[in-house]
């Protein structure tokens, strides 16, 4: 694989950022550099050869939002890809509604790209993008959680330096956009907003006619996958070639698609594509077990374009046990989901982690303390943050960003059916519709994704019937979790209880399958790793971490004896790290203290998932 730096030299202004700021910083923090900040392939689901990294030092400047295009964005330099409030942005200042943030870059195009399309890719920006490519308006997106790109091809300037600049406006928790845990008043269980580019923008050549997309749908009843590629431009008489490649524990497609070819198709572009896999080797937290792909466009006896990725074979449905009780399944077996609550924050990053290395300790260590998933907290997360769940084998539960807190409407948590819907416009609604369809669209080639949660304890919660069939119409191959301690409706595949501190089953329904979304909490302030010095809170709060195990094993040992076996199939623990005030993480929000002894909580967390079985 090719990479590149901006290539206006980036060096040279590594004298003008620093990180901002006096919070607590991660181990990490030192490790970032204008030079080489997050250098790392972005889209390990479909990989080209050549692509160039825009990350660095940028222009910025804050203005009201209904000025015209300032003259100059010079209020000084921003540490692409952090977002402005963060520390390592070398900015650390809000931006509410009332304002535009303007960055200005300037790049040059690799003169081996000349008989190429060159597209120009944002991983991610919160919330309302424009961009503009040497004056000109190349295009707008809104959606603060998924990737997009414009074709940049017809106003680049031949043998010469490209300018790009980005308007982007974000109203936060101000409006009706998906906003999540960000607050532009942060306080207790509300976190620092976040806005514009916080994660990677890069560029890369491609043919007129190139892999748009693909999505690939396993089989494991039937021993085959089915393939949709989706080309960009297509011509009449166009192949699709799919190989499946043997692969393994950790396959990457850092260096391409590689393996042996176990099954191959090709197909007329645009015709539905299904293979056998022989000898079906499954994917599991115990044996995560990856296979390459490898997918080309043939023209003319030609390859046009290619791309690299992988998938996996495995199943999430519903499943009876021996006692009737209703089981989430993996693979059509009986399978007790257990992790934490990771709300994916950073003291240094706040949404972005401050190096790739960082973004997979977190991973690493989940595993390490025993667990087999993760829900992810009203958040997306970079694409190569599922790459690495899908190589350790951590089953995921992806919420969607909520649109607002639980103010406007009665959240139920003792009765079905009296909660009310949040009162929403339509204007909302339809926001809705678009991002989490985007959510969707955008991640649901990650193996590790078992459940997709619409809305987390009626944050937002409106036409709970709709939304779920309007997600399932959308991906009908994991399980929906229509509401996480919400408002429960007799609607899709799970019924979530939260309950702190202790795990408790409030409700238990005869047609879903129970679990525990939330419970835990145990807080734990360890001094000189806090955000701030006081108004920190867990639901319960002890001195040292025998005392937080303790409890924690108690916690445990109820759901083993109380709930598991009368049907819970599923806990979530508040949380993976402290995360701004709160301090009932499992470490410590600088990640650089782990607060109970690792050994036991494994032996514990392993009792826990075991249980099922016993």
């Amino acid at each position: 694989m090719v990479a590149a730096s901006l290539a206006f030299g980036i060096s040279s202004f590594a004298g003008e950022w620093a990180p901002a700021g006096d919070h607590i910083k991660t181990q990490w923090t030192a490790k970032v550099s204008p030079a080489n900040c997050h250098p790392e392939y972005p889209r390990p689901q479909m990989v080209r050869s050549e692509w160039v990294s825009l990350n660095g030092l940028w222009n910025y400047a804050i203005k009201p939002i209904g000025e015209a295009s300032p003259s100059a964005i010079n209020d000084g330099r921003i540490l692409v890809p952090f977002a402005v409030e963060s520390s390592l942005s070398g900015v650390g200042k809000a931006v509410t509604g009332k304002d535009a943030l303007w960055y200005e870059t300037n790049f040059k195009v690799p003169a081996n790209w000349k008989q190429k399309r060159v597209r120009l890719n944002f991983e991610a920006v919160d919330w309302k993008a424009e961009v503009y490519v040497n004056d000109v308006l190349v295009g707008i997106h809104t959606g603060g959680y998924t990737p997009f790109s414009f074709d940049i091809t017809p106003v680049l300037k031949k043998g010469a330096d490209q300018k790009l600049v980005l308007k982007v406006t974000d109203s936060s928790d101000d409006s009706f956009q998906p906003h999540g845990k960000q607050k532009l008043n942060p306080n207790g269980i509300w976190y620092t907003a976040v806005t514009g580019i916080w994660q990677s923008v890069w560029l890369e050549p491609v043919s007129v006619s190139s892999v748009d997309n693909y999505y690939v749908v396993s089989d494991i009843d039937d021993s085959s996958i089915n393939v949709i590629v989706n080309e960009r431009n297509a011509k009449e008489g166009d192949i699709v070639n799919v190989e499946l490649l043997e692969g393994g524990v950790g396959y990457s497609t850092e260096k391409g698609a590689n393996g042996k070819t176990v099954a191959q198709v090709k197909a007329l572009a645009g015709s539905p594509i299904s293979m056998n896999v022989p000898n079906m080797h499954t994917w599991s937290p115990d044996d995560p077990y990856l296979y390459g792909l490898r997918i080309s466009i043939i023209r003319d006896g030609k390859v046009v374009d290619k791309v690299s990725g992988y998938t996996s074979m495995r199943k999430s449905s519903v499943v009876n046990d021996s006692q009737a009780h209703k089981r989430l399944g993996l693979n059509n077996k009986p399978i007790f989901q257990f992790g934490p609550l990771d709300q994916g924050w950073w003291p240094d990053g706040l949404y972005t982690a401050p190096t790739d290395e960082a973004m997979k300790f977190d991973l690493v260590k989940t595993k390490d303390f025993g667990f087999n998933m993760i829900r992810k907290h009203v958040k997306v997360e970079p694409a190569r943050w599922y790459y690495y769940c899908d190589q350790l084998g951590i089953m995921v539960w992806q919420d969607m960003p909520s649109i607002a807190d639980n103010s406007r409407n009665k959240w139920e948590v003792y009765h079905y059916g009296k909660g009310t819907d949040t009162p929403v416009p339509t204007e909302w609604k339809d926001n809705y519709y678009k991002e989490w369809s985007e959510v969707i669209a955008a991640r649901k080639n990650f193996q590790c994704i078992v459940v997709w949660v619409p809305f987390n304890e009626a944050w937002g919660q409106f036409d709970t019937e709709k939304v779920v069939d309007f997600t399932r119409s959308l991906d009908n191959t994991r399980l929906i979790n229509s509401a996480s301690g919400g408002n429960y409706r007799e609607c899709g595949d799970i019924m979530d209880v939260h309950h702190y501190p202790a795990p408790s089953m409030l409700l238990w329904s005869e047609t879903a399958v129970n679990v525990l979304g939330e419970f835990g909490g145990i807080g734990f302030p360890v001094l000189g790793h806090l955000w701030q010095a006081d108004k920190n809170w867990g639901y319960v709060k002890y001195q040292n971490g025998d005392e937080v195990l303790d409890t924690y094993e108690k916690f445990a040992d109820l759901l083993i004896n109380k709930y598991i076996p009368y049907g819970c199939s599923a806990g979530v623990y508040t949380q993976t790290t402290d995360v701004e005030g709160e301090v009932n993480g499992l470490m410590t929000y600088d990640r650089a203290v782990i607060k109970m002894n690792e050994t036991r909580l494994k032996e514990i967390n392993q009792k826990v998932i075991n249980s099922l079985g016993q």
